[in-house]
């Protein structure tokens, strides 16, 4: 039985060899992708993000089991960031899941950043395919949690959930501009210590900010150690699902984010073929080494480097 098959019949190692290939940028997976994409479509994506600390592995493991108990199969993507020195990365987040990883209903990848500022590697697009098709029903991915650059979930996930904690202060402020606008679901963690009912209003005052009134995202105050109000949080993700399926604004938004997927994926393999040619034809360095000696300017140069692929 190959590869193919085995993933379609739910076989977890296909499933992990799969994500492997992609990850290595092998050309027979995307090849395997193409003819499996009729049957991806199926599985609704659950984004989890927010500041370091904030307990967003605790809590997607939580609610992961919520899904359990409801006999959902369940795919887990967790992103750590990747070292811009060794390009290793911790990939720390499925011990703190380790129980979930031995349900066969239950499918963890941890995968680094590999240098994307969005927060997400091309590799992931590709690893939410494998899973929708190996039969997730819901695929959650957590994400790095480094700021405000980290908004690349929003143009991959159904619903974003943001976790916030108590006694962020001025952190709440700095990111409000930024990730706090992508957010679908509040979940105020770590409920039970000092300041967070008031987190919980600095939120709500935000929302208020907001001239969307179509839809205004729920603030839940959760506790994912202690494992308290899970199913609250839950049933408002499900409520935020029903709400664009109703308005029939699910495939809006997953055309939307198909149409970022095609142009990350275009802007990637021309940014490539660029700097191959470049490269190759040692234009890169000799371009840089004129701007610096002031033989020429930087917008001269980047049309020069633009001409290996555009012809004019």
């Amino acid at each position: 039985m190959n590869i193919e098959e085995r993933l379609l019949k739910g076989d977890k190692r296909a499933c992990a060899r799969l994500i492997t290939m992609l990850e290595s940028n092998d050309m027979e997976a995307v090849e395997i992708l193409k003819r499996l994409y009729k049957n991806t479509g199926n599985a609704y994506v659950i984004g989890v993000t927010g500041p370091p600390g904030a307990g967003k592995s605790t809590l997607t493991d939580k609610l992961v089991k919520e899904l359990r108990k409801k006999d959902k199969k369940v795919g887990i993507i967790a992103i750590d960031p990747t070292s811009p020195f060794s390009g290793g990365a911790i990939l720390g987040d499925r011990i703190r899941m380790n129980d979930l990883s031995l349900d066969k209903n239950v499918f963890i990848r941890s995968m680094g950043t590999r240098g994307s500022l969005g927060g997400m590697s091309r590799a992931t697009w590709g690893a939410v395919k494998v899973l929708d098709i190996f039969g997730c029903d819901y695929i959650f991915i957590e994400t790095v949690g480094v700021g405000q650059s980290e908004v690349d979930i929003v143009k991959t996930a159904d619903t974003v959930l943001m976790v916030m904690v108590p006694n962020l202060g001025d952190d709440i402020q700095a990111i409000k501009a930024g990730i706090m606008e992508i957010a679908d679901v509040f979940a105020i963690n770590k409920s039970d210590l000092d300041g967070a009912d008031k987190t919980k209003l600095e939120v709500e005052m935000n929302l208020d900010l907001n001239e969307n009134t179509d839809y205004r995202p729920p603030v839940v105050k959760v506790s994912a150690a202690k494992n308290k109000d899970i199913d609250v949080l839950l049933e408002k993700i499900i409520e935020h699902r029903r709400h664009l399926e109703e308005t029939n604004k699910l495939e809006e938004r997953r055309i939307r984010n198909n149409k970022m997927e095609l142009l990350k994926m275009v802007e990637e393999d021309l940014m490539s073929l660029i700097l191959d040619k470049a490269v190759k034809e040692d234009l890169l360095e000799r371009l840089a080494r004129d701007v610096t000696l002031r033989k020429t300017d930087p917008y001269t140069a980047k049309d020069e480097i633009l001409k290996l692929v555009v012809n004019e």
